[in-house]
Formats: structure tokens, C-alpha cells, sequence
């Protein structure tokens, strides 16, 4: 990546993207160093204009802002960092620092929730224990529930329907979490159709 830093006293302005929902957090300036800093490191660290030194995101309120990915844009002098945020960005105690939380919807944060129990082993979780059964009965629960799915689907009752779509669902996204993969990587599949 080549970064342009001539352009503006050595400063380049830096959009803040959460990587789960692309809701933009907050705007920043790197100079080289502490993009440097971030690349290295993998949290995002500024250069503040205020303090006139290096500051990591973070480094007091212990909110950090851990790099999924860095892009540059076209004229080479601004960055795009999509992360992860550990908690609340804006120093007012908000989400972001252009409002509350904002979500790409629903199924990426239960999808977080279920990468959460799975990584950190949450022993009376129904998710985890499905997880450590294998991918053999997490496969055999996914069909099991389409099959009740498409039962539903024959009735007249939208309750019972939407009940067992939801559960196929959920049971879908732990098998992806299982195969390493999510629900962007299927959108992508789905978007490469969409032609």
C-alpha cells in the first residue's frame, strides 16, 4: 500500500468502518508512524492533532479498535480501516461518533454472539455443546430443521413457520462458524450470482 502523506502536512484522514456492519465509528488523521503502528499491531492508533503525539484508540478507556482490514482510496490519501470495536468509540459514550449502534441486521450480531460462546467455550451454552459434537450432528441438526422447515411450510400456521425458519437459520450459522466461513462469505456467493 502506498499512502500518499505529502498531500496534507503529512496527515491522512482515516474512516472508521465496524467490520460487522459497516457503520462508520469515526474519523481519525495517521501520519506514516502510527499507520505503521496500526498495521503492526493490528489496533488502530492516530495521530492526534490535540495531543501532537502518537494515541492508540483506546489506550485510556480501554476501547479498542482492532483491524479487520485496511483499504486506500483512489487518490492514495485516505484511508478505509474496517474493525472490530471492543465497546463504545465516541468519547460521549456513544457507539459511534455519528450516533448509536447501528446494525447490518440482526443475524450478524447472533452470529457474533454464537462465534463468542464457541470461542470462548461457554460450558451451558446449547451452542457450544452443539459445536463439540461435531460437525456431523451440527450438519444432521441443520437438515433436520429444514425438513421441519418445509413441514411447516406445507401448513397454514405462519407461527410454527417462522419459528422453524428462525431455528434453521440459527443452526446454519453455527454450522459456518464450524467450516470457518460467514455470513459475508455467503453474500459474497450470492452477489457473484446477482449478475
Amino acid at each position: 500500500m502506498k499512502i500518499d502523506f505529502n498531500k496534507n502536512k503529512g496527515l491522512v484522514p482515516v474512516i472508521i468502518q465496524d467490520s460487522r456492519t459497516f457503520q462508520v465509528l469515526m474519523l481519525g488523521y495517521m501520519n506514516e508512524e502510527a499507520f505503521e503502528k496500526t498495521e503492526k499491531e493490528g489496533v488502530v492508533t492516530f495521530f492526534s492533532r490535540s495531543k501532537n503525539r502518537l494515541w492508540t484508540k483506546g489506550e485510556e478507556s480501554g476501547h479498542f479498535l482492532k483491524v479487520k482490514n485496511i483499504s486506500i482510496d483512489c487518490d492514495q490519501d485516505t484511508i478505509l480501516i474496517k474493525a472490530v470495536p471492543t465497546d463504545t468509540v465516541c468519547h460521549t459514550g456513544s457507539f459511534s461518533c455519528f450516533g448509536e449502534k447501528k446494525t447490518k441486521g440482526f443475524l450478524y450480531e447472533l452470529e457474533a454472539k454464537i462465534g463468542e460462546r464457541i470461542d470462548h467455550k461457554a460450558e451451558d451454552s446449547y451452542t457450544y455443546s452443539l459445536y463439540q459434537r461435531g460437525i456431523n450432528k451440527m450438519a444432521q441438526k441443520v437438515g433436520e430443521e429444514a425438513v421441519e422447515l418445509v413441514i411447516e411450510a406445507k401448513d397454514s400456521n405462519d407461527n410454527l413457520f417462522k419459528n422453524e425458519a428462525a431455528d434453521l437459520l440459527y443452526h446454519i450459522l453455527i454450522l459456518l462458524k464450524a467450516k470457518g466461513f460467514t455470513l459475508e462469505d455467503i453474500e459474497g456467493v450470492l452477489r457473484n450470482r446477482d449478475r
